[in-house]
């Protein structure tokens, strides 16, 4: 289960970092300025296209987005480890 605090404050703390406005994130990934105002607000959760969406955005993982990890950068498999 997602935690929606968690989101939203990663949310929140990975777009003010990068010193951007919610309507730009909204536009890129293909939302409304609204929509992006409910997740920050912690009152509902993108699809799992938006949220990875908004992972790839801001570069991070999405563990780290979603609150299942507190690292954010993005582990890639190897391709040895893909195959097994």
């Amino acid at each position: 289960m997602i935690d929606k605090k968690i989101f939203a404050t990663r949310l929140i703390e990975l777009r003010t970092e990068k010193g951007i406005m919610a309507k730009e994130v909204a536009a890129a990934i293909g939302i409304t300025k609204q929509a992006m105002s409910v997740y920050e607000k912690e009152n509902g959760l993108p699809n799992a296209e938006k949220l990875a969406a908004l992972a790839d955005y801001f570069n991070v993982s999405l563990d780290y987005l979603v609150g299942r990890s507190d690292d954010p950068t993005i582990h890639m498999p190897s391709r040895k480890d893909a195959s097994q």
